[in-house]
């Protein structure tokens, strides 16, 4: 799954030749999973048809104030347009349409969006060679970055009038890339790796049956989506769960018993920066497997049970510079004993949630929690969807990392 995925991107297009390159931008944005909607100049519709943008982007596309075809029509409200997008792309950029970026001017809706737009603005010039090199248009440049809208560089080329030089506008996927790696590299945890467990274990009892809990996976899950979102590289060893994810950044390492999640956590600690240990690990597993499926020969079955590892103490106890998360579910005494938990198991953060509230544990779509550190710093949470609880967990972290 790309960074961009979920994102609104506006897609604004000025009247150059480049603008028939817009057809496989808005395609490709929408395959990264990206929200796009279109605003045209008058110009620009010489030269790629609005029913081509639309059919692609599944928007309608804009291109004046008001729907001159419908004189009753609502007009089209730039500023709407505007705090819609998180990202605010203009490509091609014309130097005409640059320079009245530069200058303020807002003589059509492009430009009376942009004026308006909150979010990141990127823009790809587009022009001839003469042009591209010329004084006003560099300084369109320096005044365009002065107020943090980014470029994303004109390459050399062929070019329309038939010149050979820089001004080409950039082809649409390296544009896409381009705005990917910009934003990757403005995250928080760009360049950590972090290591989280999620789910259950099974733990066998014979080929048939097993010893596990009612872990769905969702907490680890979305612990690993938020943990991407902010730019970490994520290493996710998943006991059994119907949880999916696709992105990039997280890498799914399928397990099924407790010494199958051991092995892969301390293969992977090493070369960490934070540790996460969100899963329900069971704390028991038969002593002995039965080979072939038990028979039910009475109307009792006896099992001898023995501890399973513990990975969260076994990796507080070899840890270095690893940030160290575990979780507590309790049932009673439940700060005590996730204070206990902290110090025995020498973690830097715990995540304490109880069974004794309503809408929190196992299955559901959200989680009460409270966090404790090391120094026994106790913050406090309202019920929250797991993905809301997800960001205030890596917040936490990213705030102590970076302090």
């Amino acid at each position: 799954m790309s960074i961009l995925s979920g994102k609104n991107i506006l897609l604004g297009i000025s009247g150059g030749i480049a603008a028939y390159k817009t057809a496989t931008l808005v395609r490709l944005f929408i395959k990264s999973g990206a929200n796009v909607k279109v605003v045209m100049t008058p110009s620009a519709k010489d030269f790629i048809t609005p029913l081509t943008l639309s059919t692609l982007s599944k928007n309608p596309v804009f291109s004046s104030f008001t729907n001159e075809e419908d004189e009753n029509a609502v007009w089209n409200n730039h500023v709407d347009l505007g705090l819609w997008a998180d990202i605010f792309l203009i490509a091609p950029a014309t130097a005409n349409t640059l320079s009245k970026m530069a200058n303020g001017v807002c003589d059509n809706l492009l430009l009376a969006t942009y004026l308006s737009a909150k979010c990141p603005v990127y823009f790809a010039p587009a022009m001839d060679l003469d042009m591209y090199k010329h004084e006003s248009t560099r300084r369109s440049f320096k005044v365009l970055k002065s107020f943090g809208n980014i470029i994303i560089p004109a390459t050399s080329g062929e070019l329309a009038s038939g010149l050979v030089g820089e001004g080409r506008m950039a082809e649409p996927e390296n544009i896409v890339a381009f705005i990917e790696d910009d934003i990757l590299g403005k995250l928080p945890l760009r360049g950590k790796k972090i290591l989280i467990t999620a789910g259950p274990t099974y733990e066998a009892i014979d080929p048939v049956r097993f010893i596990g809990n009612h872990s769905s996976g969702k907490m680890g899950f979305e612990i690993a989506k938020a943990a991407a979102n902010f730019g970490a590289e994520v290493i996710l060893i998943s006991g059994p769960t119907h949880e999916k994810v696709n992105h990039n950044l997280i890498d799914v390492i399928p397990v099924m018993s407790a010494q199958d999640m051991f092995e892969a956590a301390h293969k992977y600690f090493n070369d960490v920066d934070v540790a996460i240990l969100s899963a329900a690990v069971a704390d028991f597993r038969p002593k002995e497997v039965a080979s072939q499926k038990i028979k039910k020969t009475s109307n009792t079955l006896i099992l001898e049970l023995e501890k399973t590892k513990d990975i969260l103490a076994s990796l507080g106890a070899i840890k270095k510079q690893q940030y160290l998360v575990g979780f507590a579910l309790e049932t009673n005494n439940e700060v005590e004993n996730a204070k206990d938990k902290l110090k025995r198991k020498n973690l830097n953060l715990i995540v304490l949630n109880s069974l004794n509230d309503k809408g929190a544990g196992f299955k559901s779509d959200t989680n009460k929690v409270t966090f404790i550190d090391d120094e026994e710093t106790i913050t406090s949470f309202e019920l929250k969807s797991k993905a809301e609880v997800a960001k205030d967990l890596l917040n936490k972290i990213i705030s102590v990392i970076h302090a």
